[in-house]
């Protein structure tokens, strides 16, 4: 367990790249305080002009046949023809845009009424005095904007210069609209008010999006959710859709009722005929035969016939229902509106299977009136109807075969009660052929009574297969825009926007921005950073003066020690690049002068035979140099010169320009030039022409004793330093190092540079103060 007063100390690769990452960005700081206020702004202005939303919810128990639902005896006593229903299909009703057009024609939203606000407008549902009537809804012209007045004296609107009374249908140019009373209205305007007017289809289709329902998987409660700028306007909403999808339900029954009804009606007619001659004929027989009675036997004939006779009757009736459902099927495919009764059918799949297909084809219809026939959705119904029928005609065909087995059967049984008939006296088995014929008959006309008088309780009950469990309550607080949530993504959004910009800048630059682009691109050390210099002067340490630069080349000069330079005899350094403009001769130049201002004698050599500098850097100009030595052409005393800069500066110009300098450079007499020197000097600098350019570099390296490499801010592209590791272990440069010159400053920051994390200084231009910090 850790100690109380033990620190948890940061990894240190974390703490690195925490690091990089302030050194990256810190430097744009102003554009981050602009973005930020901007973005606050936005954030601000946004939630100004966009209107809370309010979420209202309601919950309705449906009775599901795949779940427990209670199912009261009394309830389906009264209401026969009630079928049960699957909660899935339930939830896409009350989705259906039919749904939400009959609302929406119901509570007229499709006038919206406003208030002109100082940004925005504001929803008048509950401030205007009127809300408006449609006679034709469907017809209603679109108006974007119509200001009106109420004149609460005269009980008038006035538009424009038109008044128009309340509670009737007058002619406008937006249709017949019929002016009434708001309801709602609680507190009047403050300022001006205007309604606009959209087509309900358009308007249903808009409602209808912000309709969200969830039900559960155990149970049949159905949440249904509905999120509006009025909060009241949301509970009216909610509340009619459940009235109109129960009204929906009734009336589904009673067109089931009354289909059933007629078509029990009709047999009954044509029984209640039959019944008639039946017993017509049995008082003529009477009377023609006088007076007969049926005997013990003919009674005991009678009573095992009536209950075979009576369950014939009932496979009849059966039989004629699949007859009007086949008929049904073969109109058009089942295409008419009307789905047949399934009275006296015993299989509860027929009924459950033409439920759905009047559904889906309900469906079908109401989608077909908006959506094209390539509709996906649309395509997808009708491949479902067309799978439905099949099916039906596949049970009918069974329940069919079922029944003429039944019957066969009944008829066998009821073919060895004939034989009691040879024992009875004729007048008498002729009486009793009469009477069983009217027991048949009446038997199926007191079936047909009963189912009548339930289809007739299914017309008048207003029973419905739900019930509400909480009628639809608003929110107090509104549910969007969230403040704290517009806010945090305006303030994600100012910091993102310009670290991504920055970090793609950076992805998509091929040139050295950062050190540690550096680091990962090679393993050599770097021993020092240079800022940018503008002034413009080559020699930028001099005698007195304390400045940020020369304060770098300082750390330089310190920093050769890592690489073993002035230890053991070790005194040849050697400068380098990648190309011409890097400002090698500029670091080669000054920190040879930095080395002699410590009181060590130091010669700096100009070795870059093909575009020699440090002469005019220098501001000097001798005719001979180091081309003339190897030529054998003088001595090394002749051309070494002191120089004005400092008196222990020495220096080696180049002389006259061979026209092979690479070659001249392999002379033995350059390494007897060499030795000389170092025998004579305290540090030997070579300046050298570039490595990418040339072979000097390469030619002149394992003669020294250290090779610095000059790096230049966003000049030296990336890959020579790529080239350069892969090149360097065929050709080495010895102990090499590398400086990362011309580092100008990032961003806003003006007075110090942001690209190297080593140490570094910021130095205050009017005060000449530094102060040094450590950026690792």
């Amino acid at each position: 367990m850790q100690p109380a007063n033990q620190k948890l100390r940061v990894p240190k690769e974390q703490k690195k790249s925490m690091t990089d990452a302030m050194f990256k960005y810190i430097p744009y700081w102003p554009v981050f305080v602009i973005l930020m206020a901007v973005s606050m702004f936005g954030a601000w202005f946004y939630l100004r002009i966009t209107p809370p939303m309010y979420e209202a919810s309601a919950s309705i128990l449906i009775k599901d046949e795949t779940k427990g639902t209670y199912d009261p005896e009394m309830m389906n006593e009264l209401d026969q023809l009630n079928g049960k229903k699957i909660i899935e299909n339930e939830v896409e009703v009350l989705k259906s845009k039919s749904l939400m057009h009959d609302v929406v024609k119901n509570l007229h939203i499709y006038a919206s009424f406003f208030e002109d606000g100082d940004m925005a407008p504001k929803p008048a549902y509950s401030s205007s005095p009127i809300t408006i009537e449609a006679a034709n809804p469907d017809a209603l012209r679109k108006a974007k904007k119509v200001e009106f007045l109420f004149s609460a004296k005269d009980s008038q609107v006035i538009i424009g210069s038109k008044k128009y009374p309340l509670n009737q249908f007058v002619a406008t140019n937006y249709g017949n609209l019929k002016f009434v009373p708001n309801k709602h209205y609680t507190t009047p305007a403050l300022k001006p008010l205007f309604f606009t007017l959209i087509n309900p289809k358009v308007a249903a289709e808009a409602f209808n999006s912000k309709l969200k329902i969830v039900s559960s998987k155990v149970s049949t409660v159905i949440t249904l959710n509905f999120r509006d700028i009025i909060p009241e306007r949301a509970e009216d909403i909610l509340n009619e859709l459940i009235a109109v999808y129960n009204k929906a339900n009734i009336d589904e029954k009673k067109r089931l009722a009354a289909s059933t009804l007629n078509f029990v009606n009709d047999r009954l007619a044509a029984v209640d005929s039959e019944l008639h001659d039946v017993e017509k004929k049995a008082q003529t027989y009477k009377s023609t035969n006088g007076a007969v009675d049926i005997g013990q036997q003919g009674q005991l004939y009678l009573k095992s016939t009536s209950e075979i006779d009576t369950k014939l009757g009932e496979i009849s009736v059966q039989m004629a229902v699949l007859d009007e459902v086949d008929k049904y099927l073969q109109s058009k495919e089942g295409s008419t509106n009307f789905m047949p009764s399934t009275l006296g059918v015993s299989d509860p799949m027929l009924a459950d299977l033409l439920n759905k297909l009047t559904e889906k084809k309900l469906r079908y219809e109401n989608l077909k009136k908006t959506a094209g026939e390539n509709n996906p959705v649309l395509t997808s119904i009708k491949s479902e109807i067309d799978k439905l029928i099949p099916a039906i005609k596949d049970n009918v065909k069974n329940q069919r075969a079922s029944l003429e087995a039944s019957k066969l059967n009944l008829h066998a049984t009821n073919n060895t009660y004939s034989s009691m008939l040879q024992t009875i006296p004729e007048k008498e088995k002729d009486l009793i052929q009469i009477s069983r014929e009217q027991v048949i008959k009446s038997s199926i006309y007191s079936f047909l009574r009963q189912k009548k008088e339930s289809a007739e309780l299914s017309i008048n009950s207003t029973l419905v297969d739900n019930r509400v469990v909480d009628k639809a309550v608003a929110a107090l607080y509104p549910v969007s825009p969230k403040s704290s949530m517009i806010y945090l993504v305006a303030m994600i959004f100012s910091i993102a926007l310009p670290v991504g910009f920055i970090s793609l800048k950076g992805m998509l630059n091929r040139k050295v921005i950062f050190r540690q682009e550096i680091e990962n691109i090679t393993s050599f050390p770097i021993i020092g950073e240079v800022m940018l210099d503008k002034s413009k002067d080559p020699l930028v340490i001099k005698e007195g003066k304390r400045t940020f630069i020369a304060e770098q080349f300082r750390r330089i000069r310190t920093s050769l020690a890592y690489l073993g330079v002035s230890h053991a005899g070790k005194k040849r350094v050697l400068v380098t690049s990648s190309l011409s403009g890097e400002g090698k001769s500029f670091v080669a130049l000054n920190l040879a002068l930095s080395l002699a201002m410590t009181g060590k004698k130091v010669i700096l050599l100009e070795l870059d035979l093909a575009n020699p500098s440090l002469s005019k850097k220098l501001d000097v100009n001798f005719e001979k140099g180091v081309s003339n030595y190897l030529w054998g052409e003088c001595e090394p005393e002749e051309v070494i010169k002191r120089t004005t800069a400092n008196n222990n500066l020495f220096f080696l110009p180049a002389g006259q320009l061979p026209d092979n300098p690479s070659e001249l450079l392999m002379s033995e007499r350059l390494k007897e030039l060499l030795d000389y020197l170092e025998d004579i000097f305290d540090h030997v600098i070579i300046d050298s022409a570039p490595a990418s350019l040339l072979t000097d570099a390469y030619v002149l390296s394992p003669m020294c004793h250290a090779t610095l490499y000059v790096v230049k801010h966003k000049f030296t592209p990336k890959v020579y330093l790529e080239r350069l590791e892969q090149e360097n272990s065929v050709n080495q440069l010895s102990n090499l190092g590398i400086i990362f010159n011309g580092i100008r400053s990032r961003g806003f920051i003006k007075n110090g540079y942001g690209y190297g994390y080593g140490y570094g200084y910021i130095h205050d231009n009017n005060s000449g103060k530094k102060t040094r910090v450590k950026k690792n």
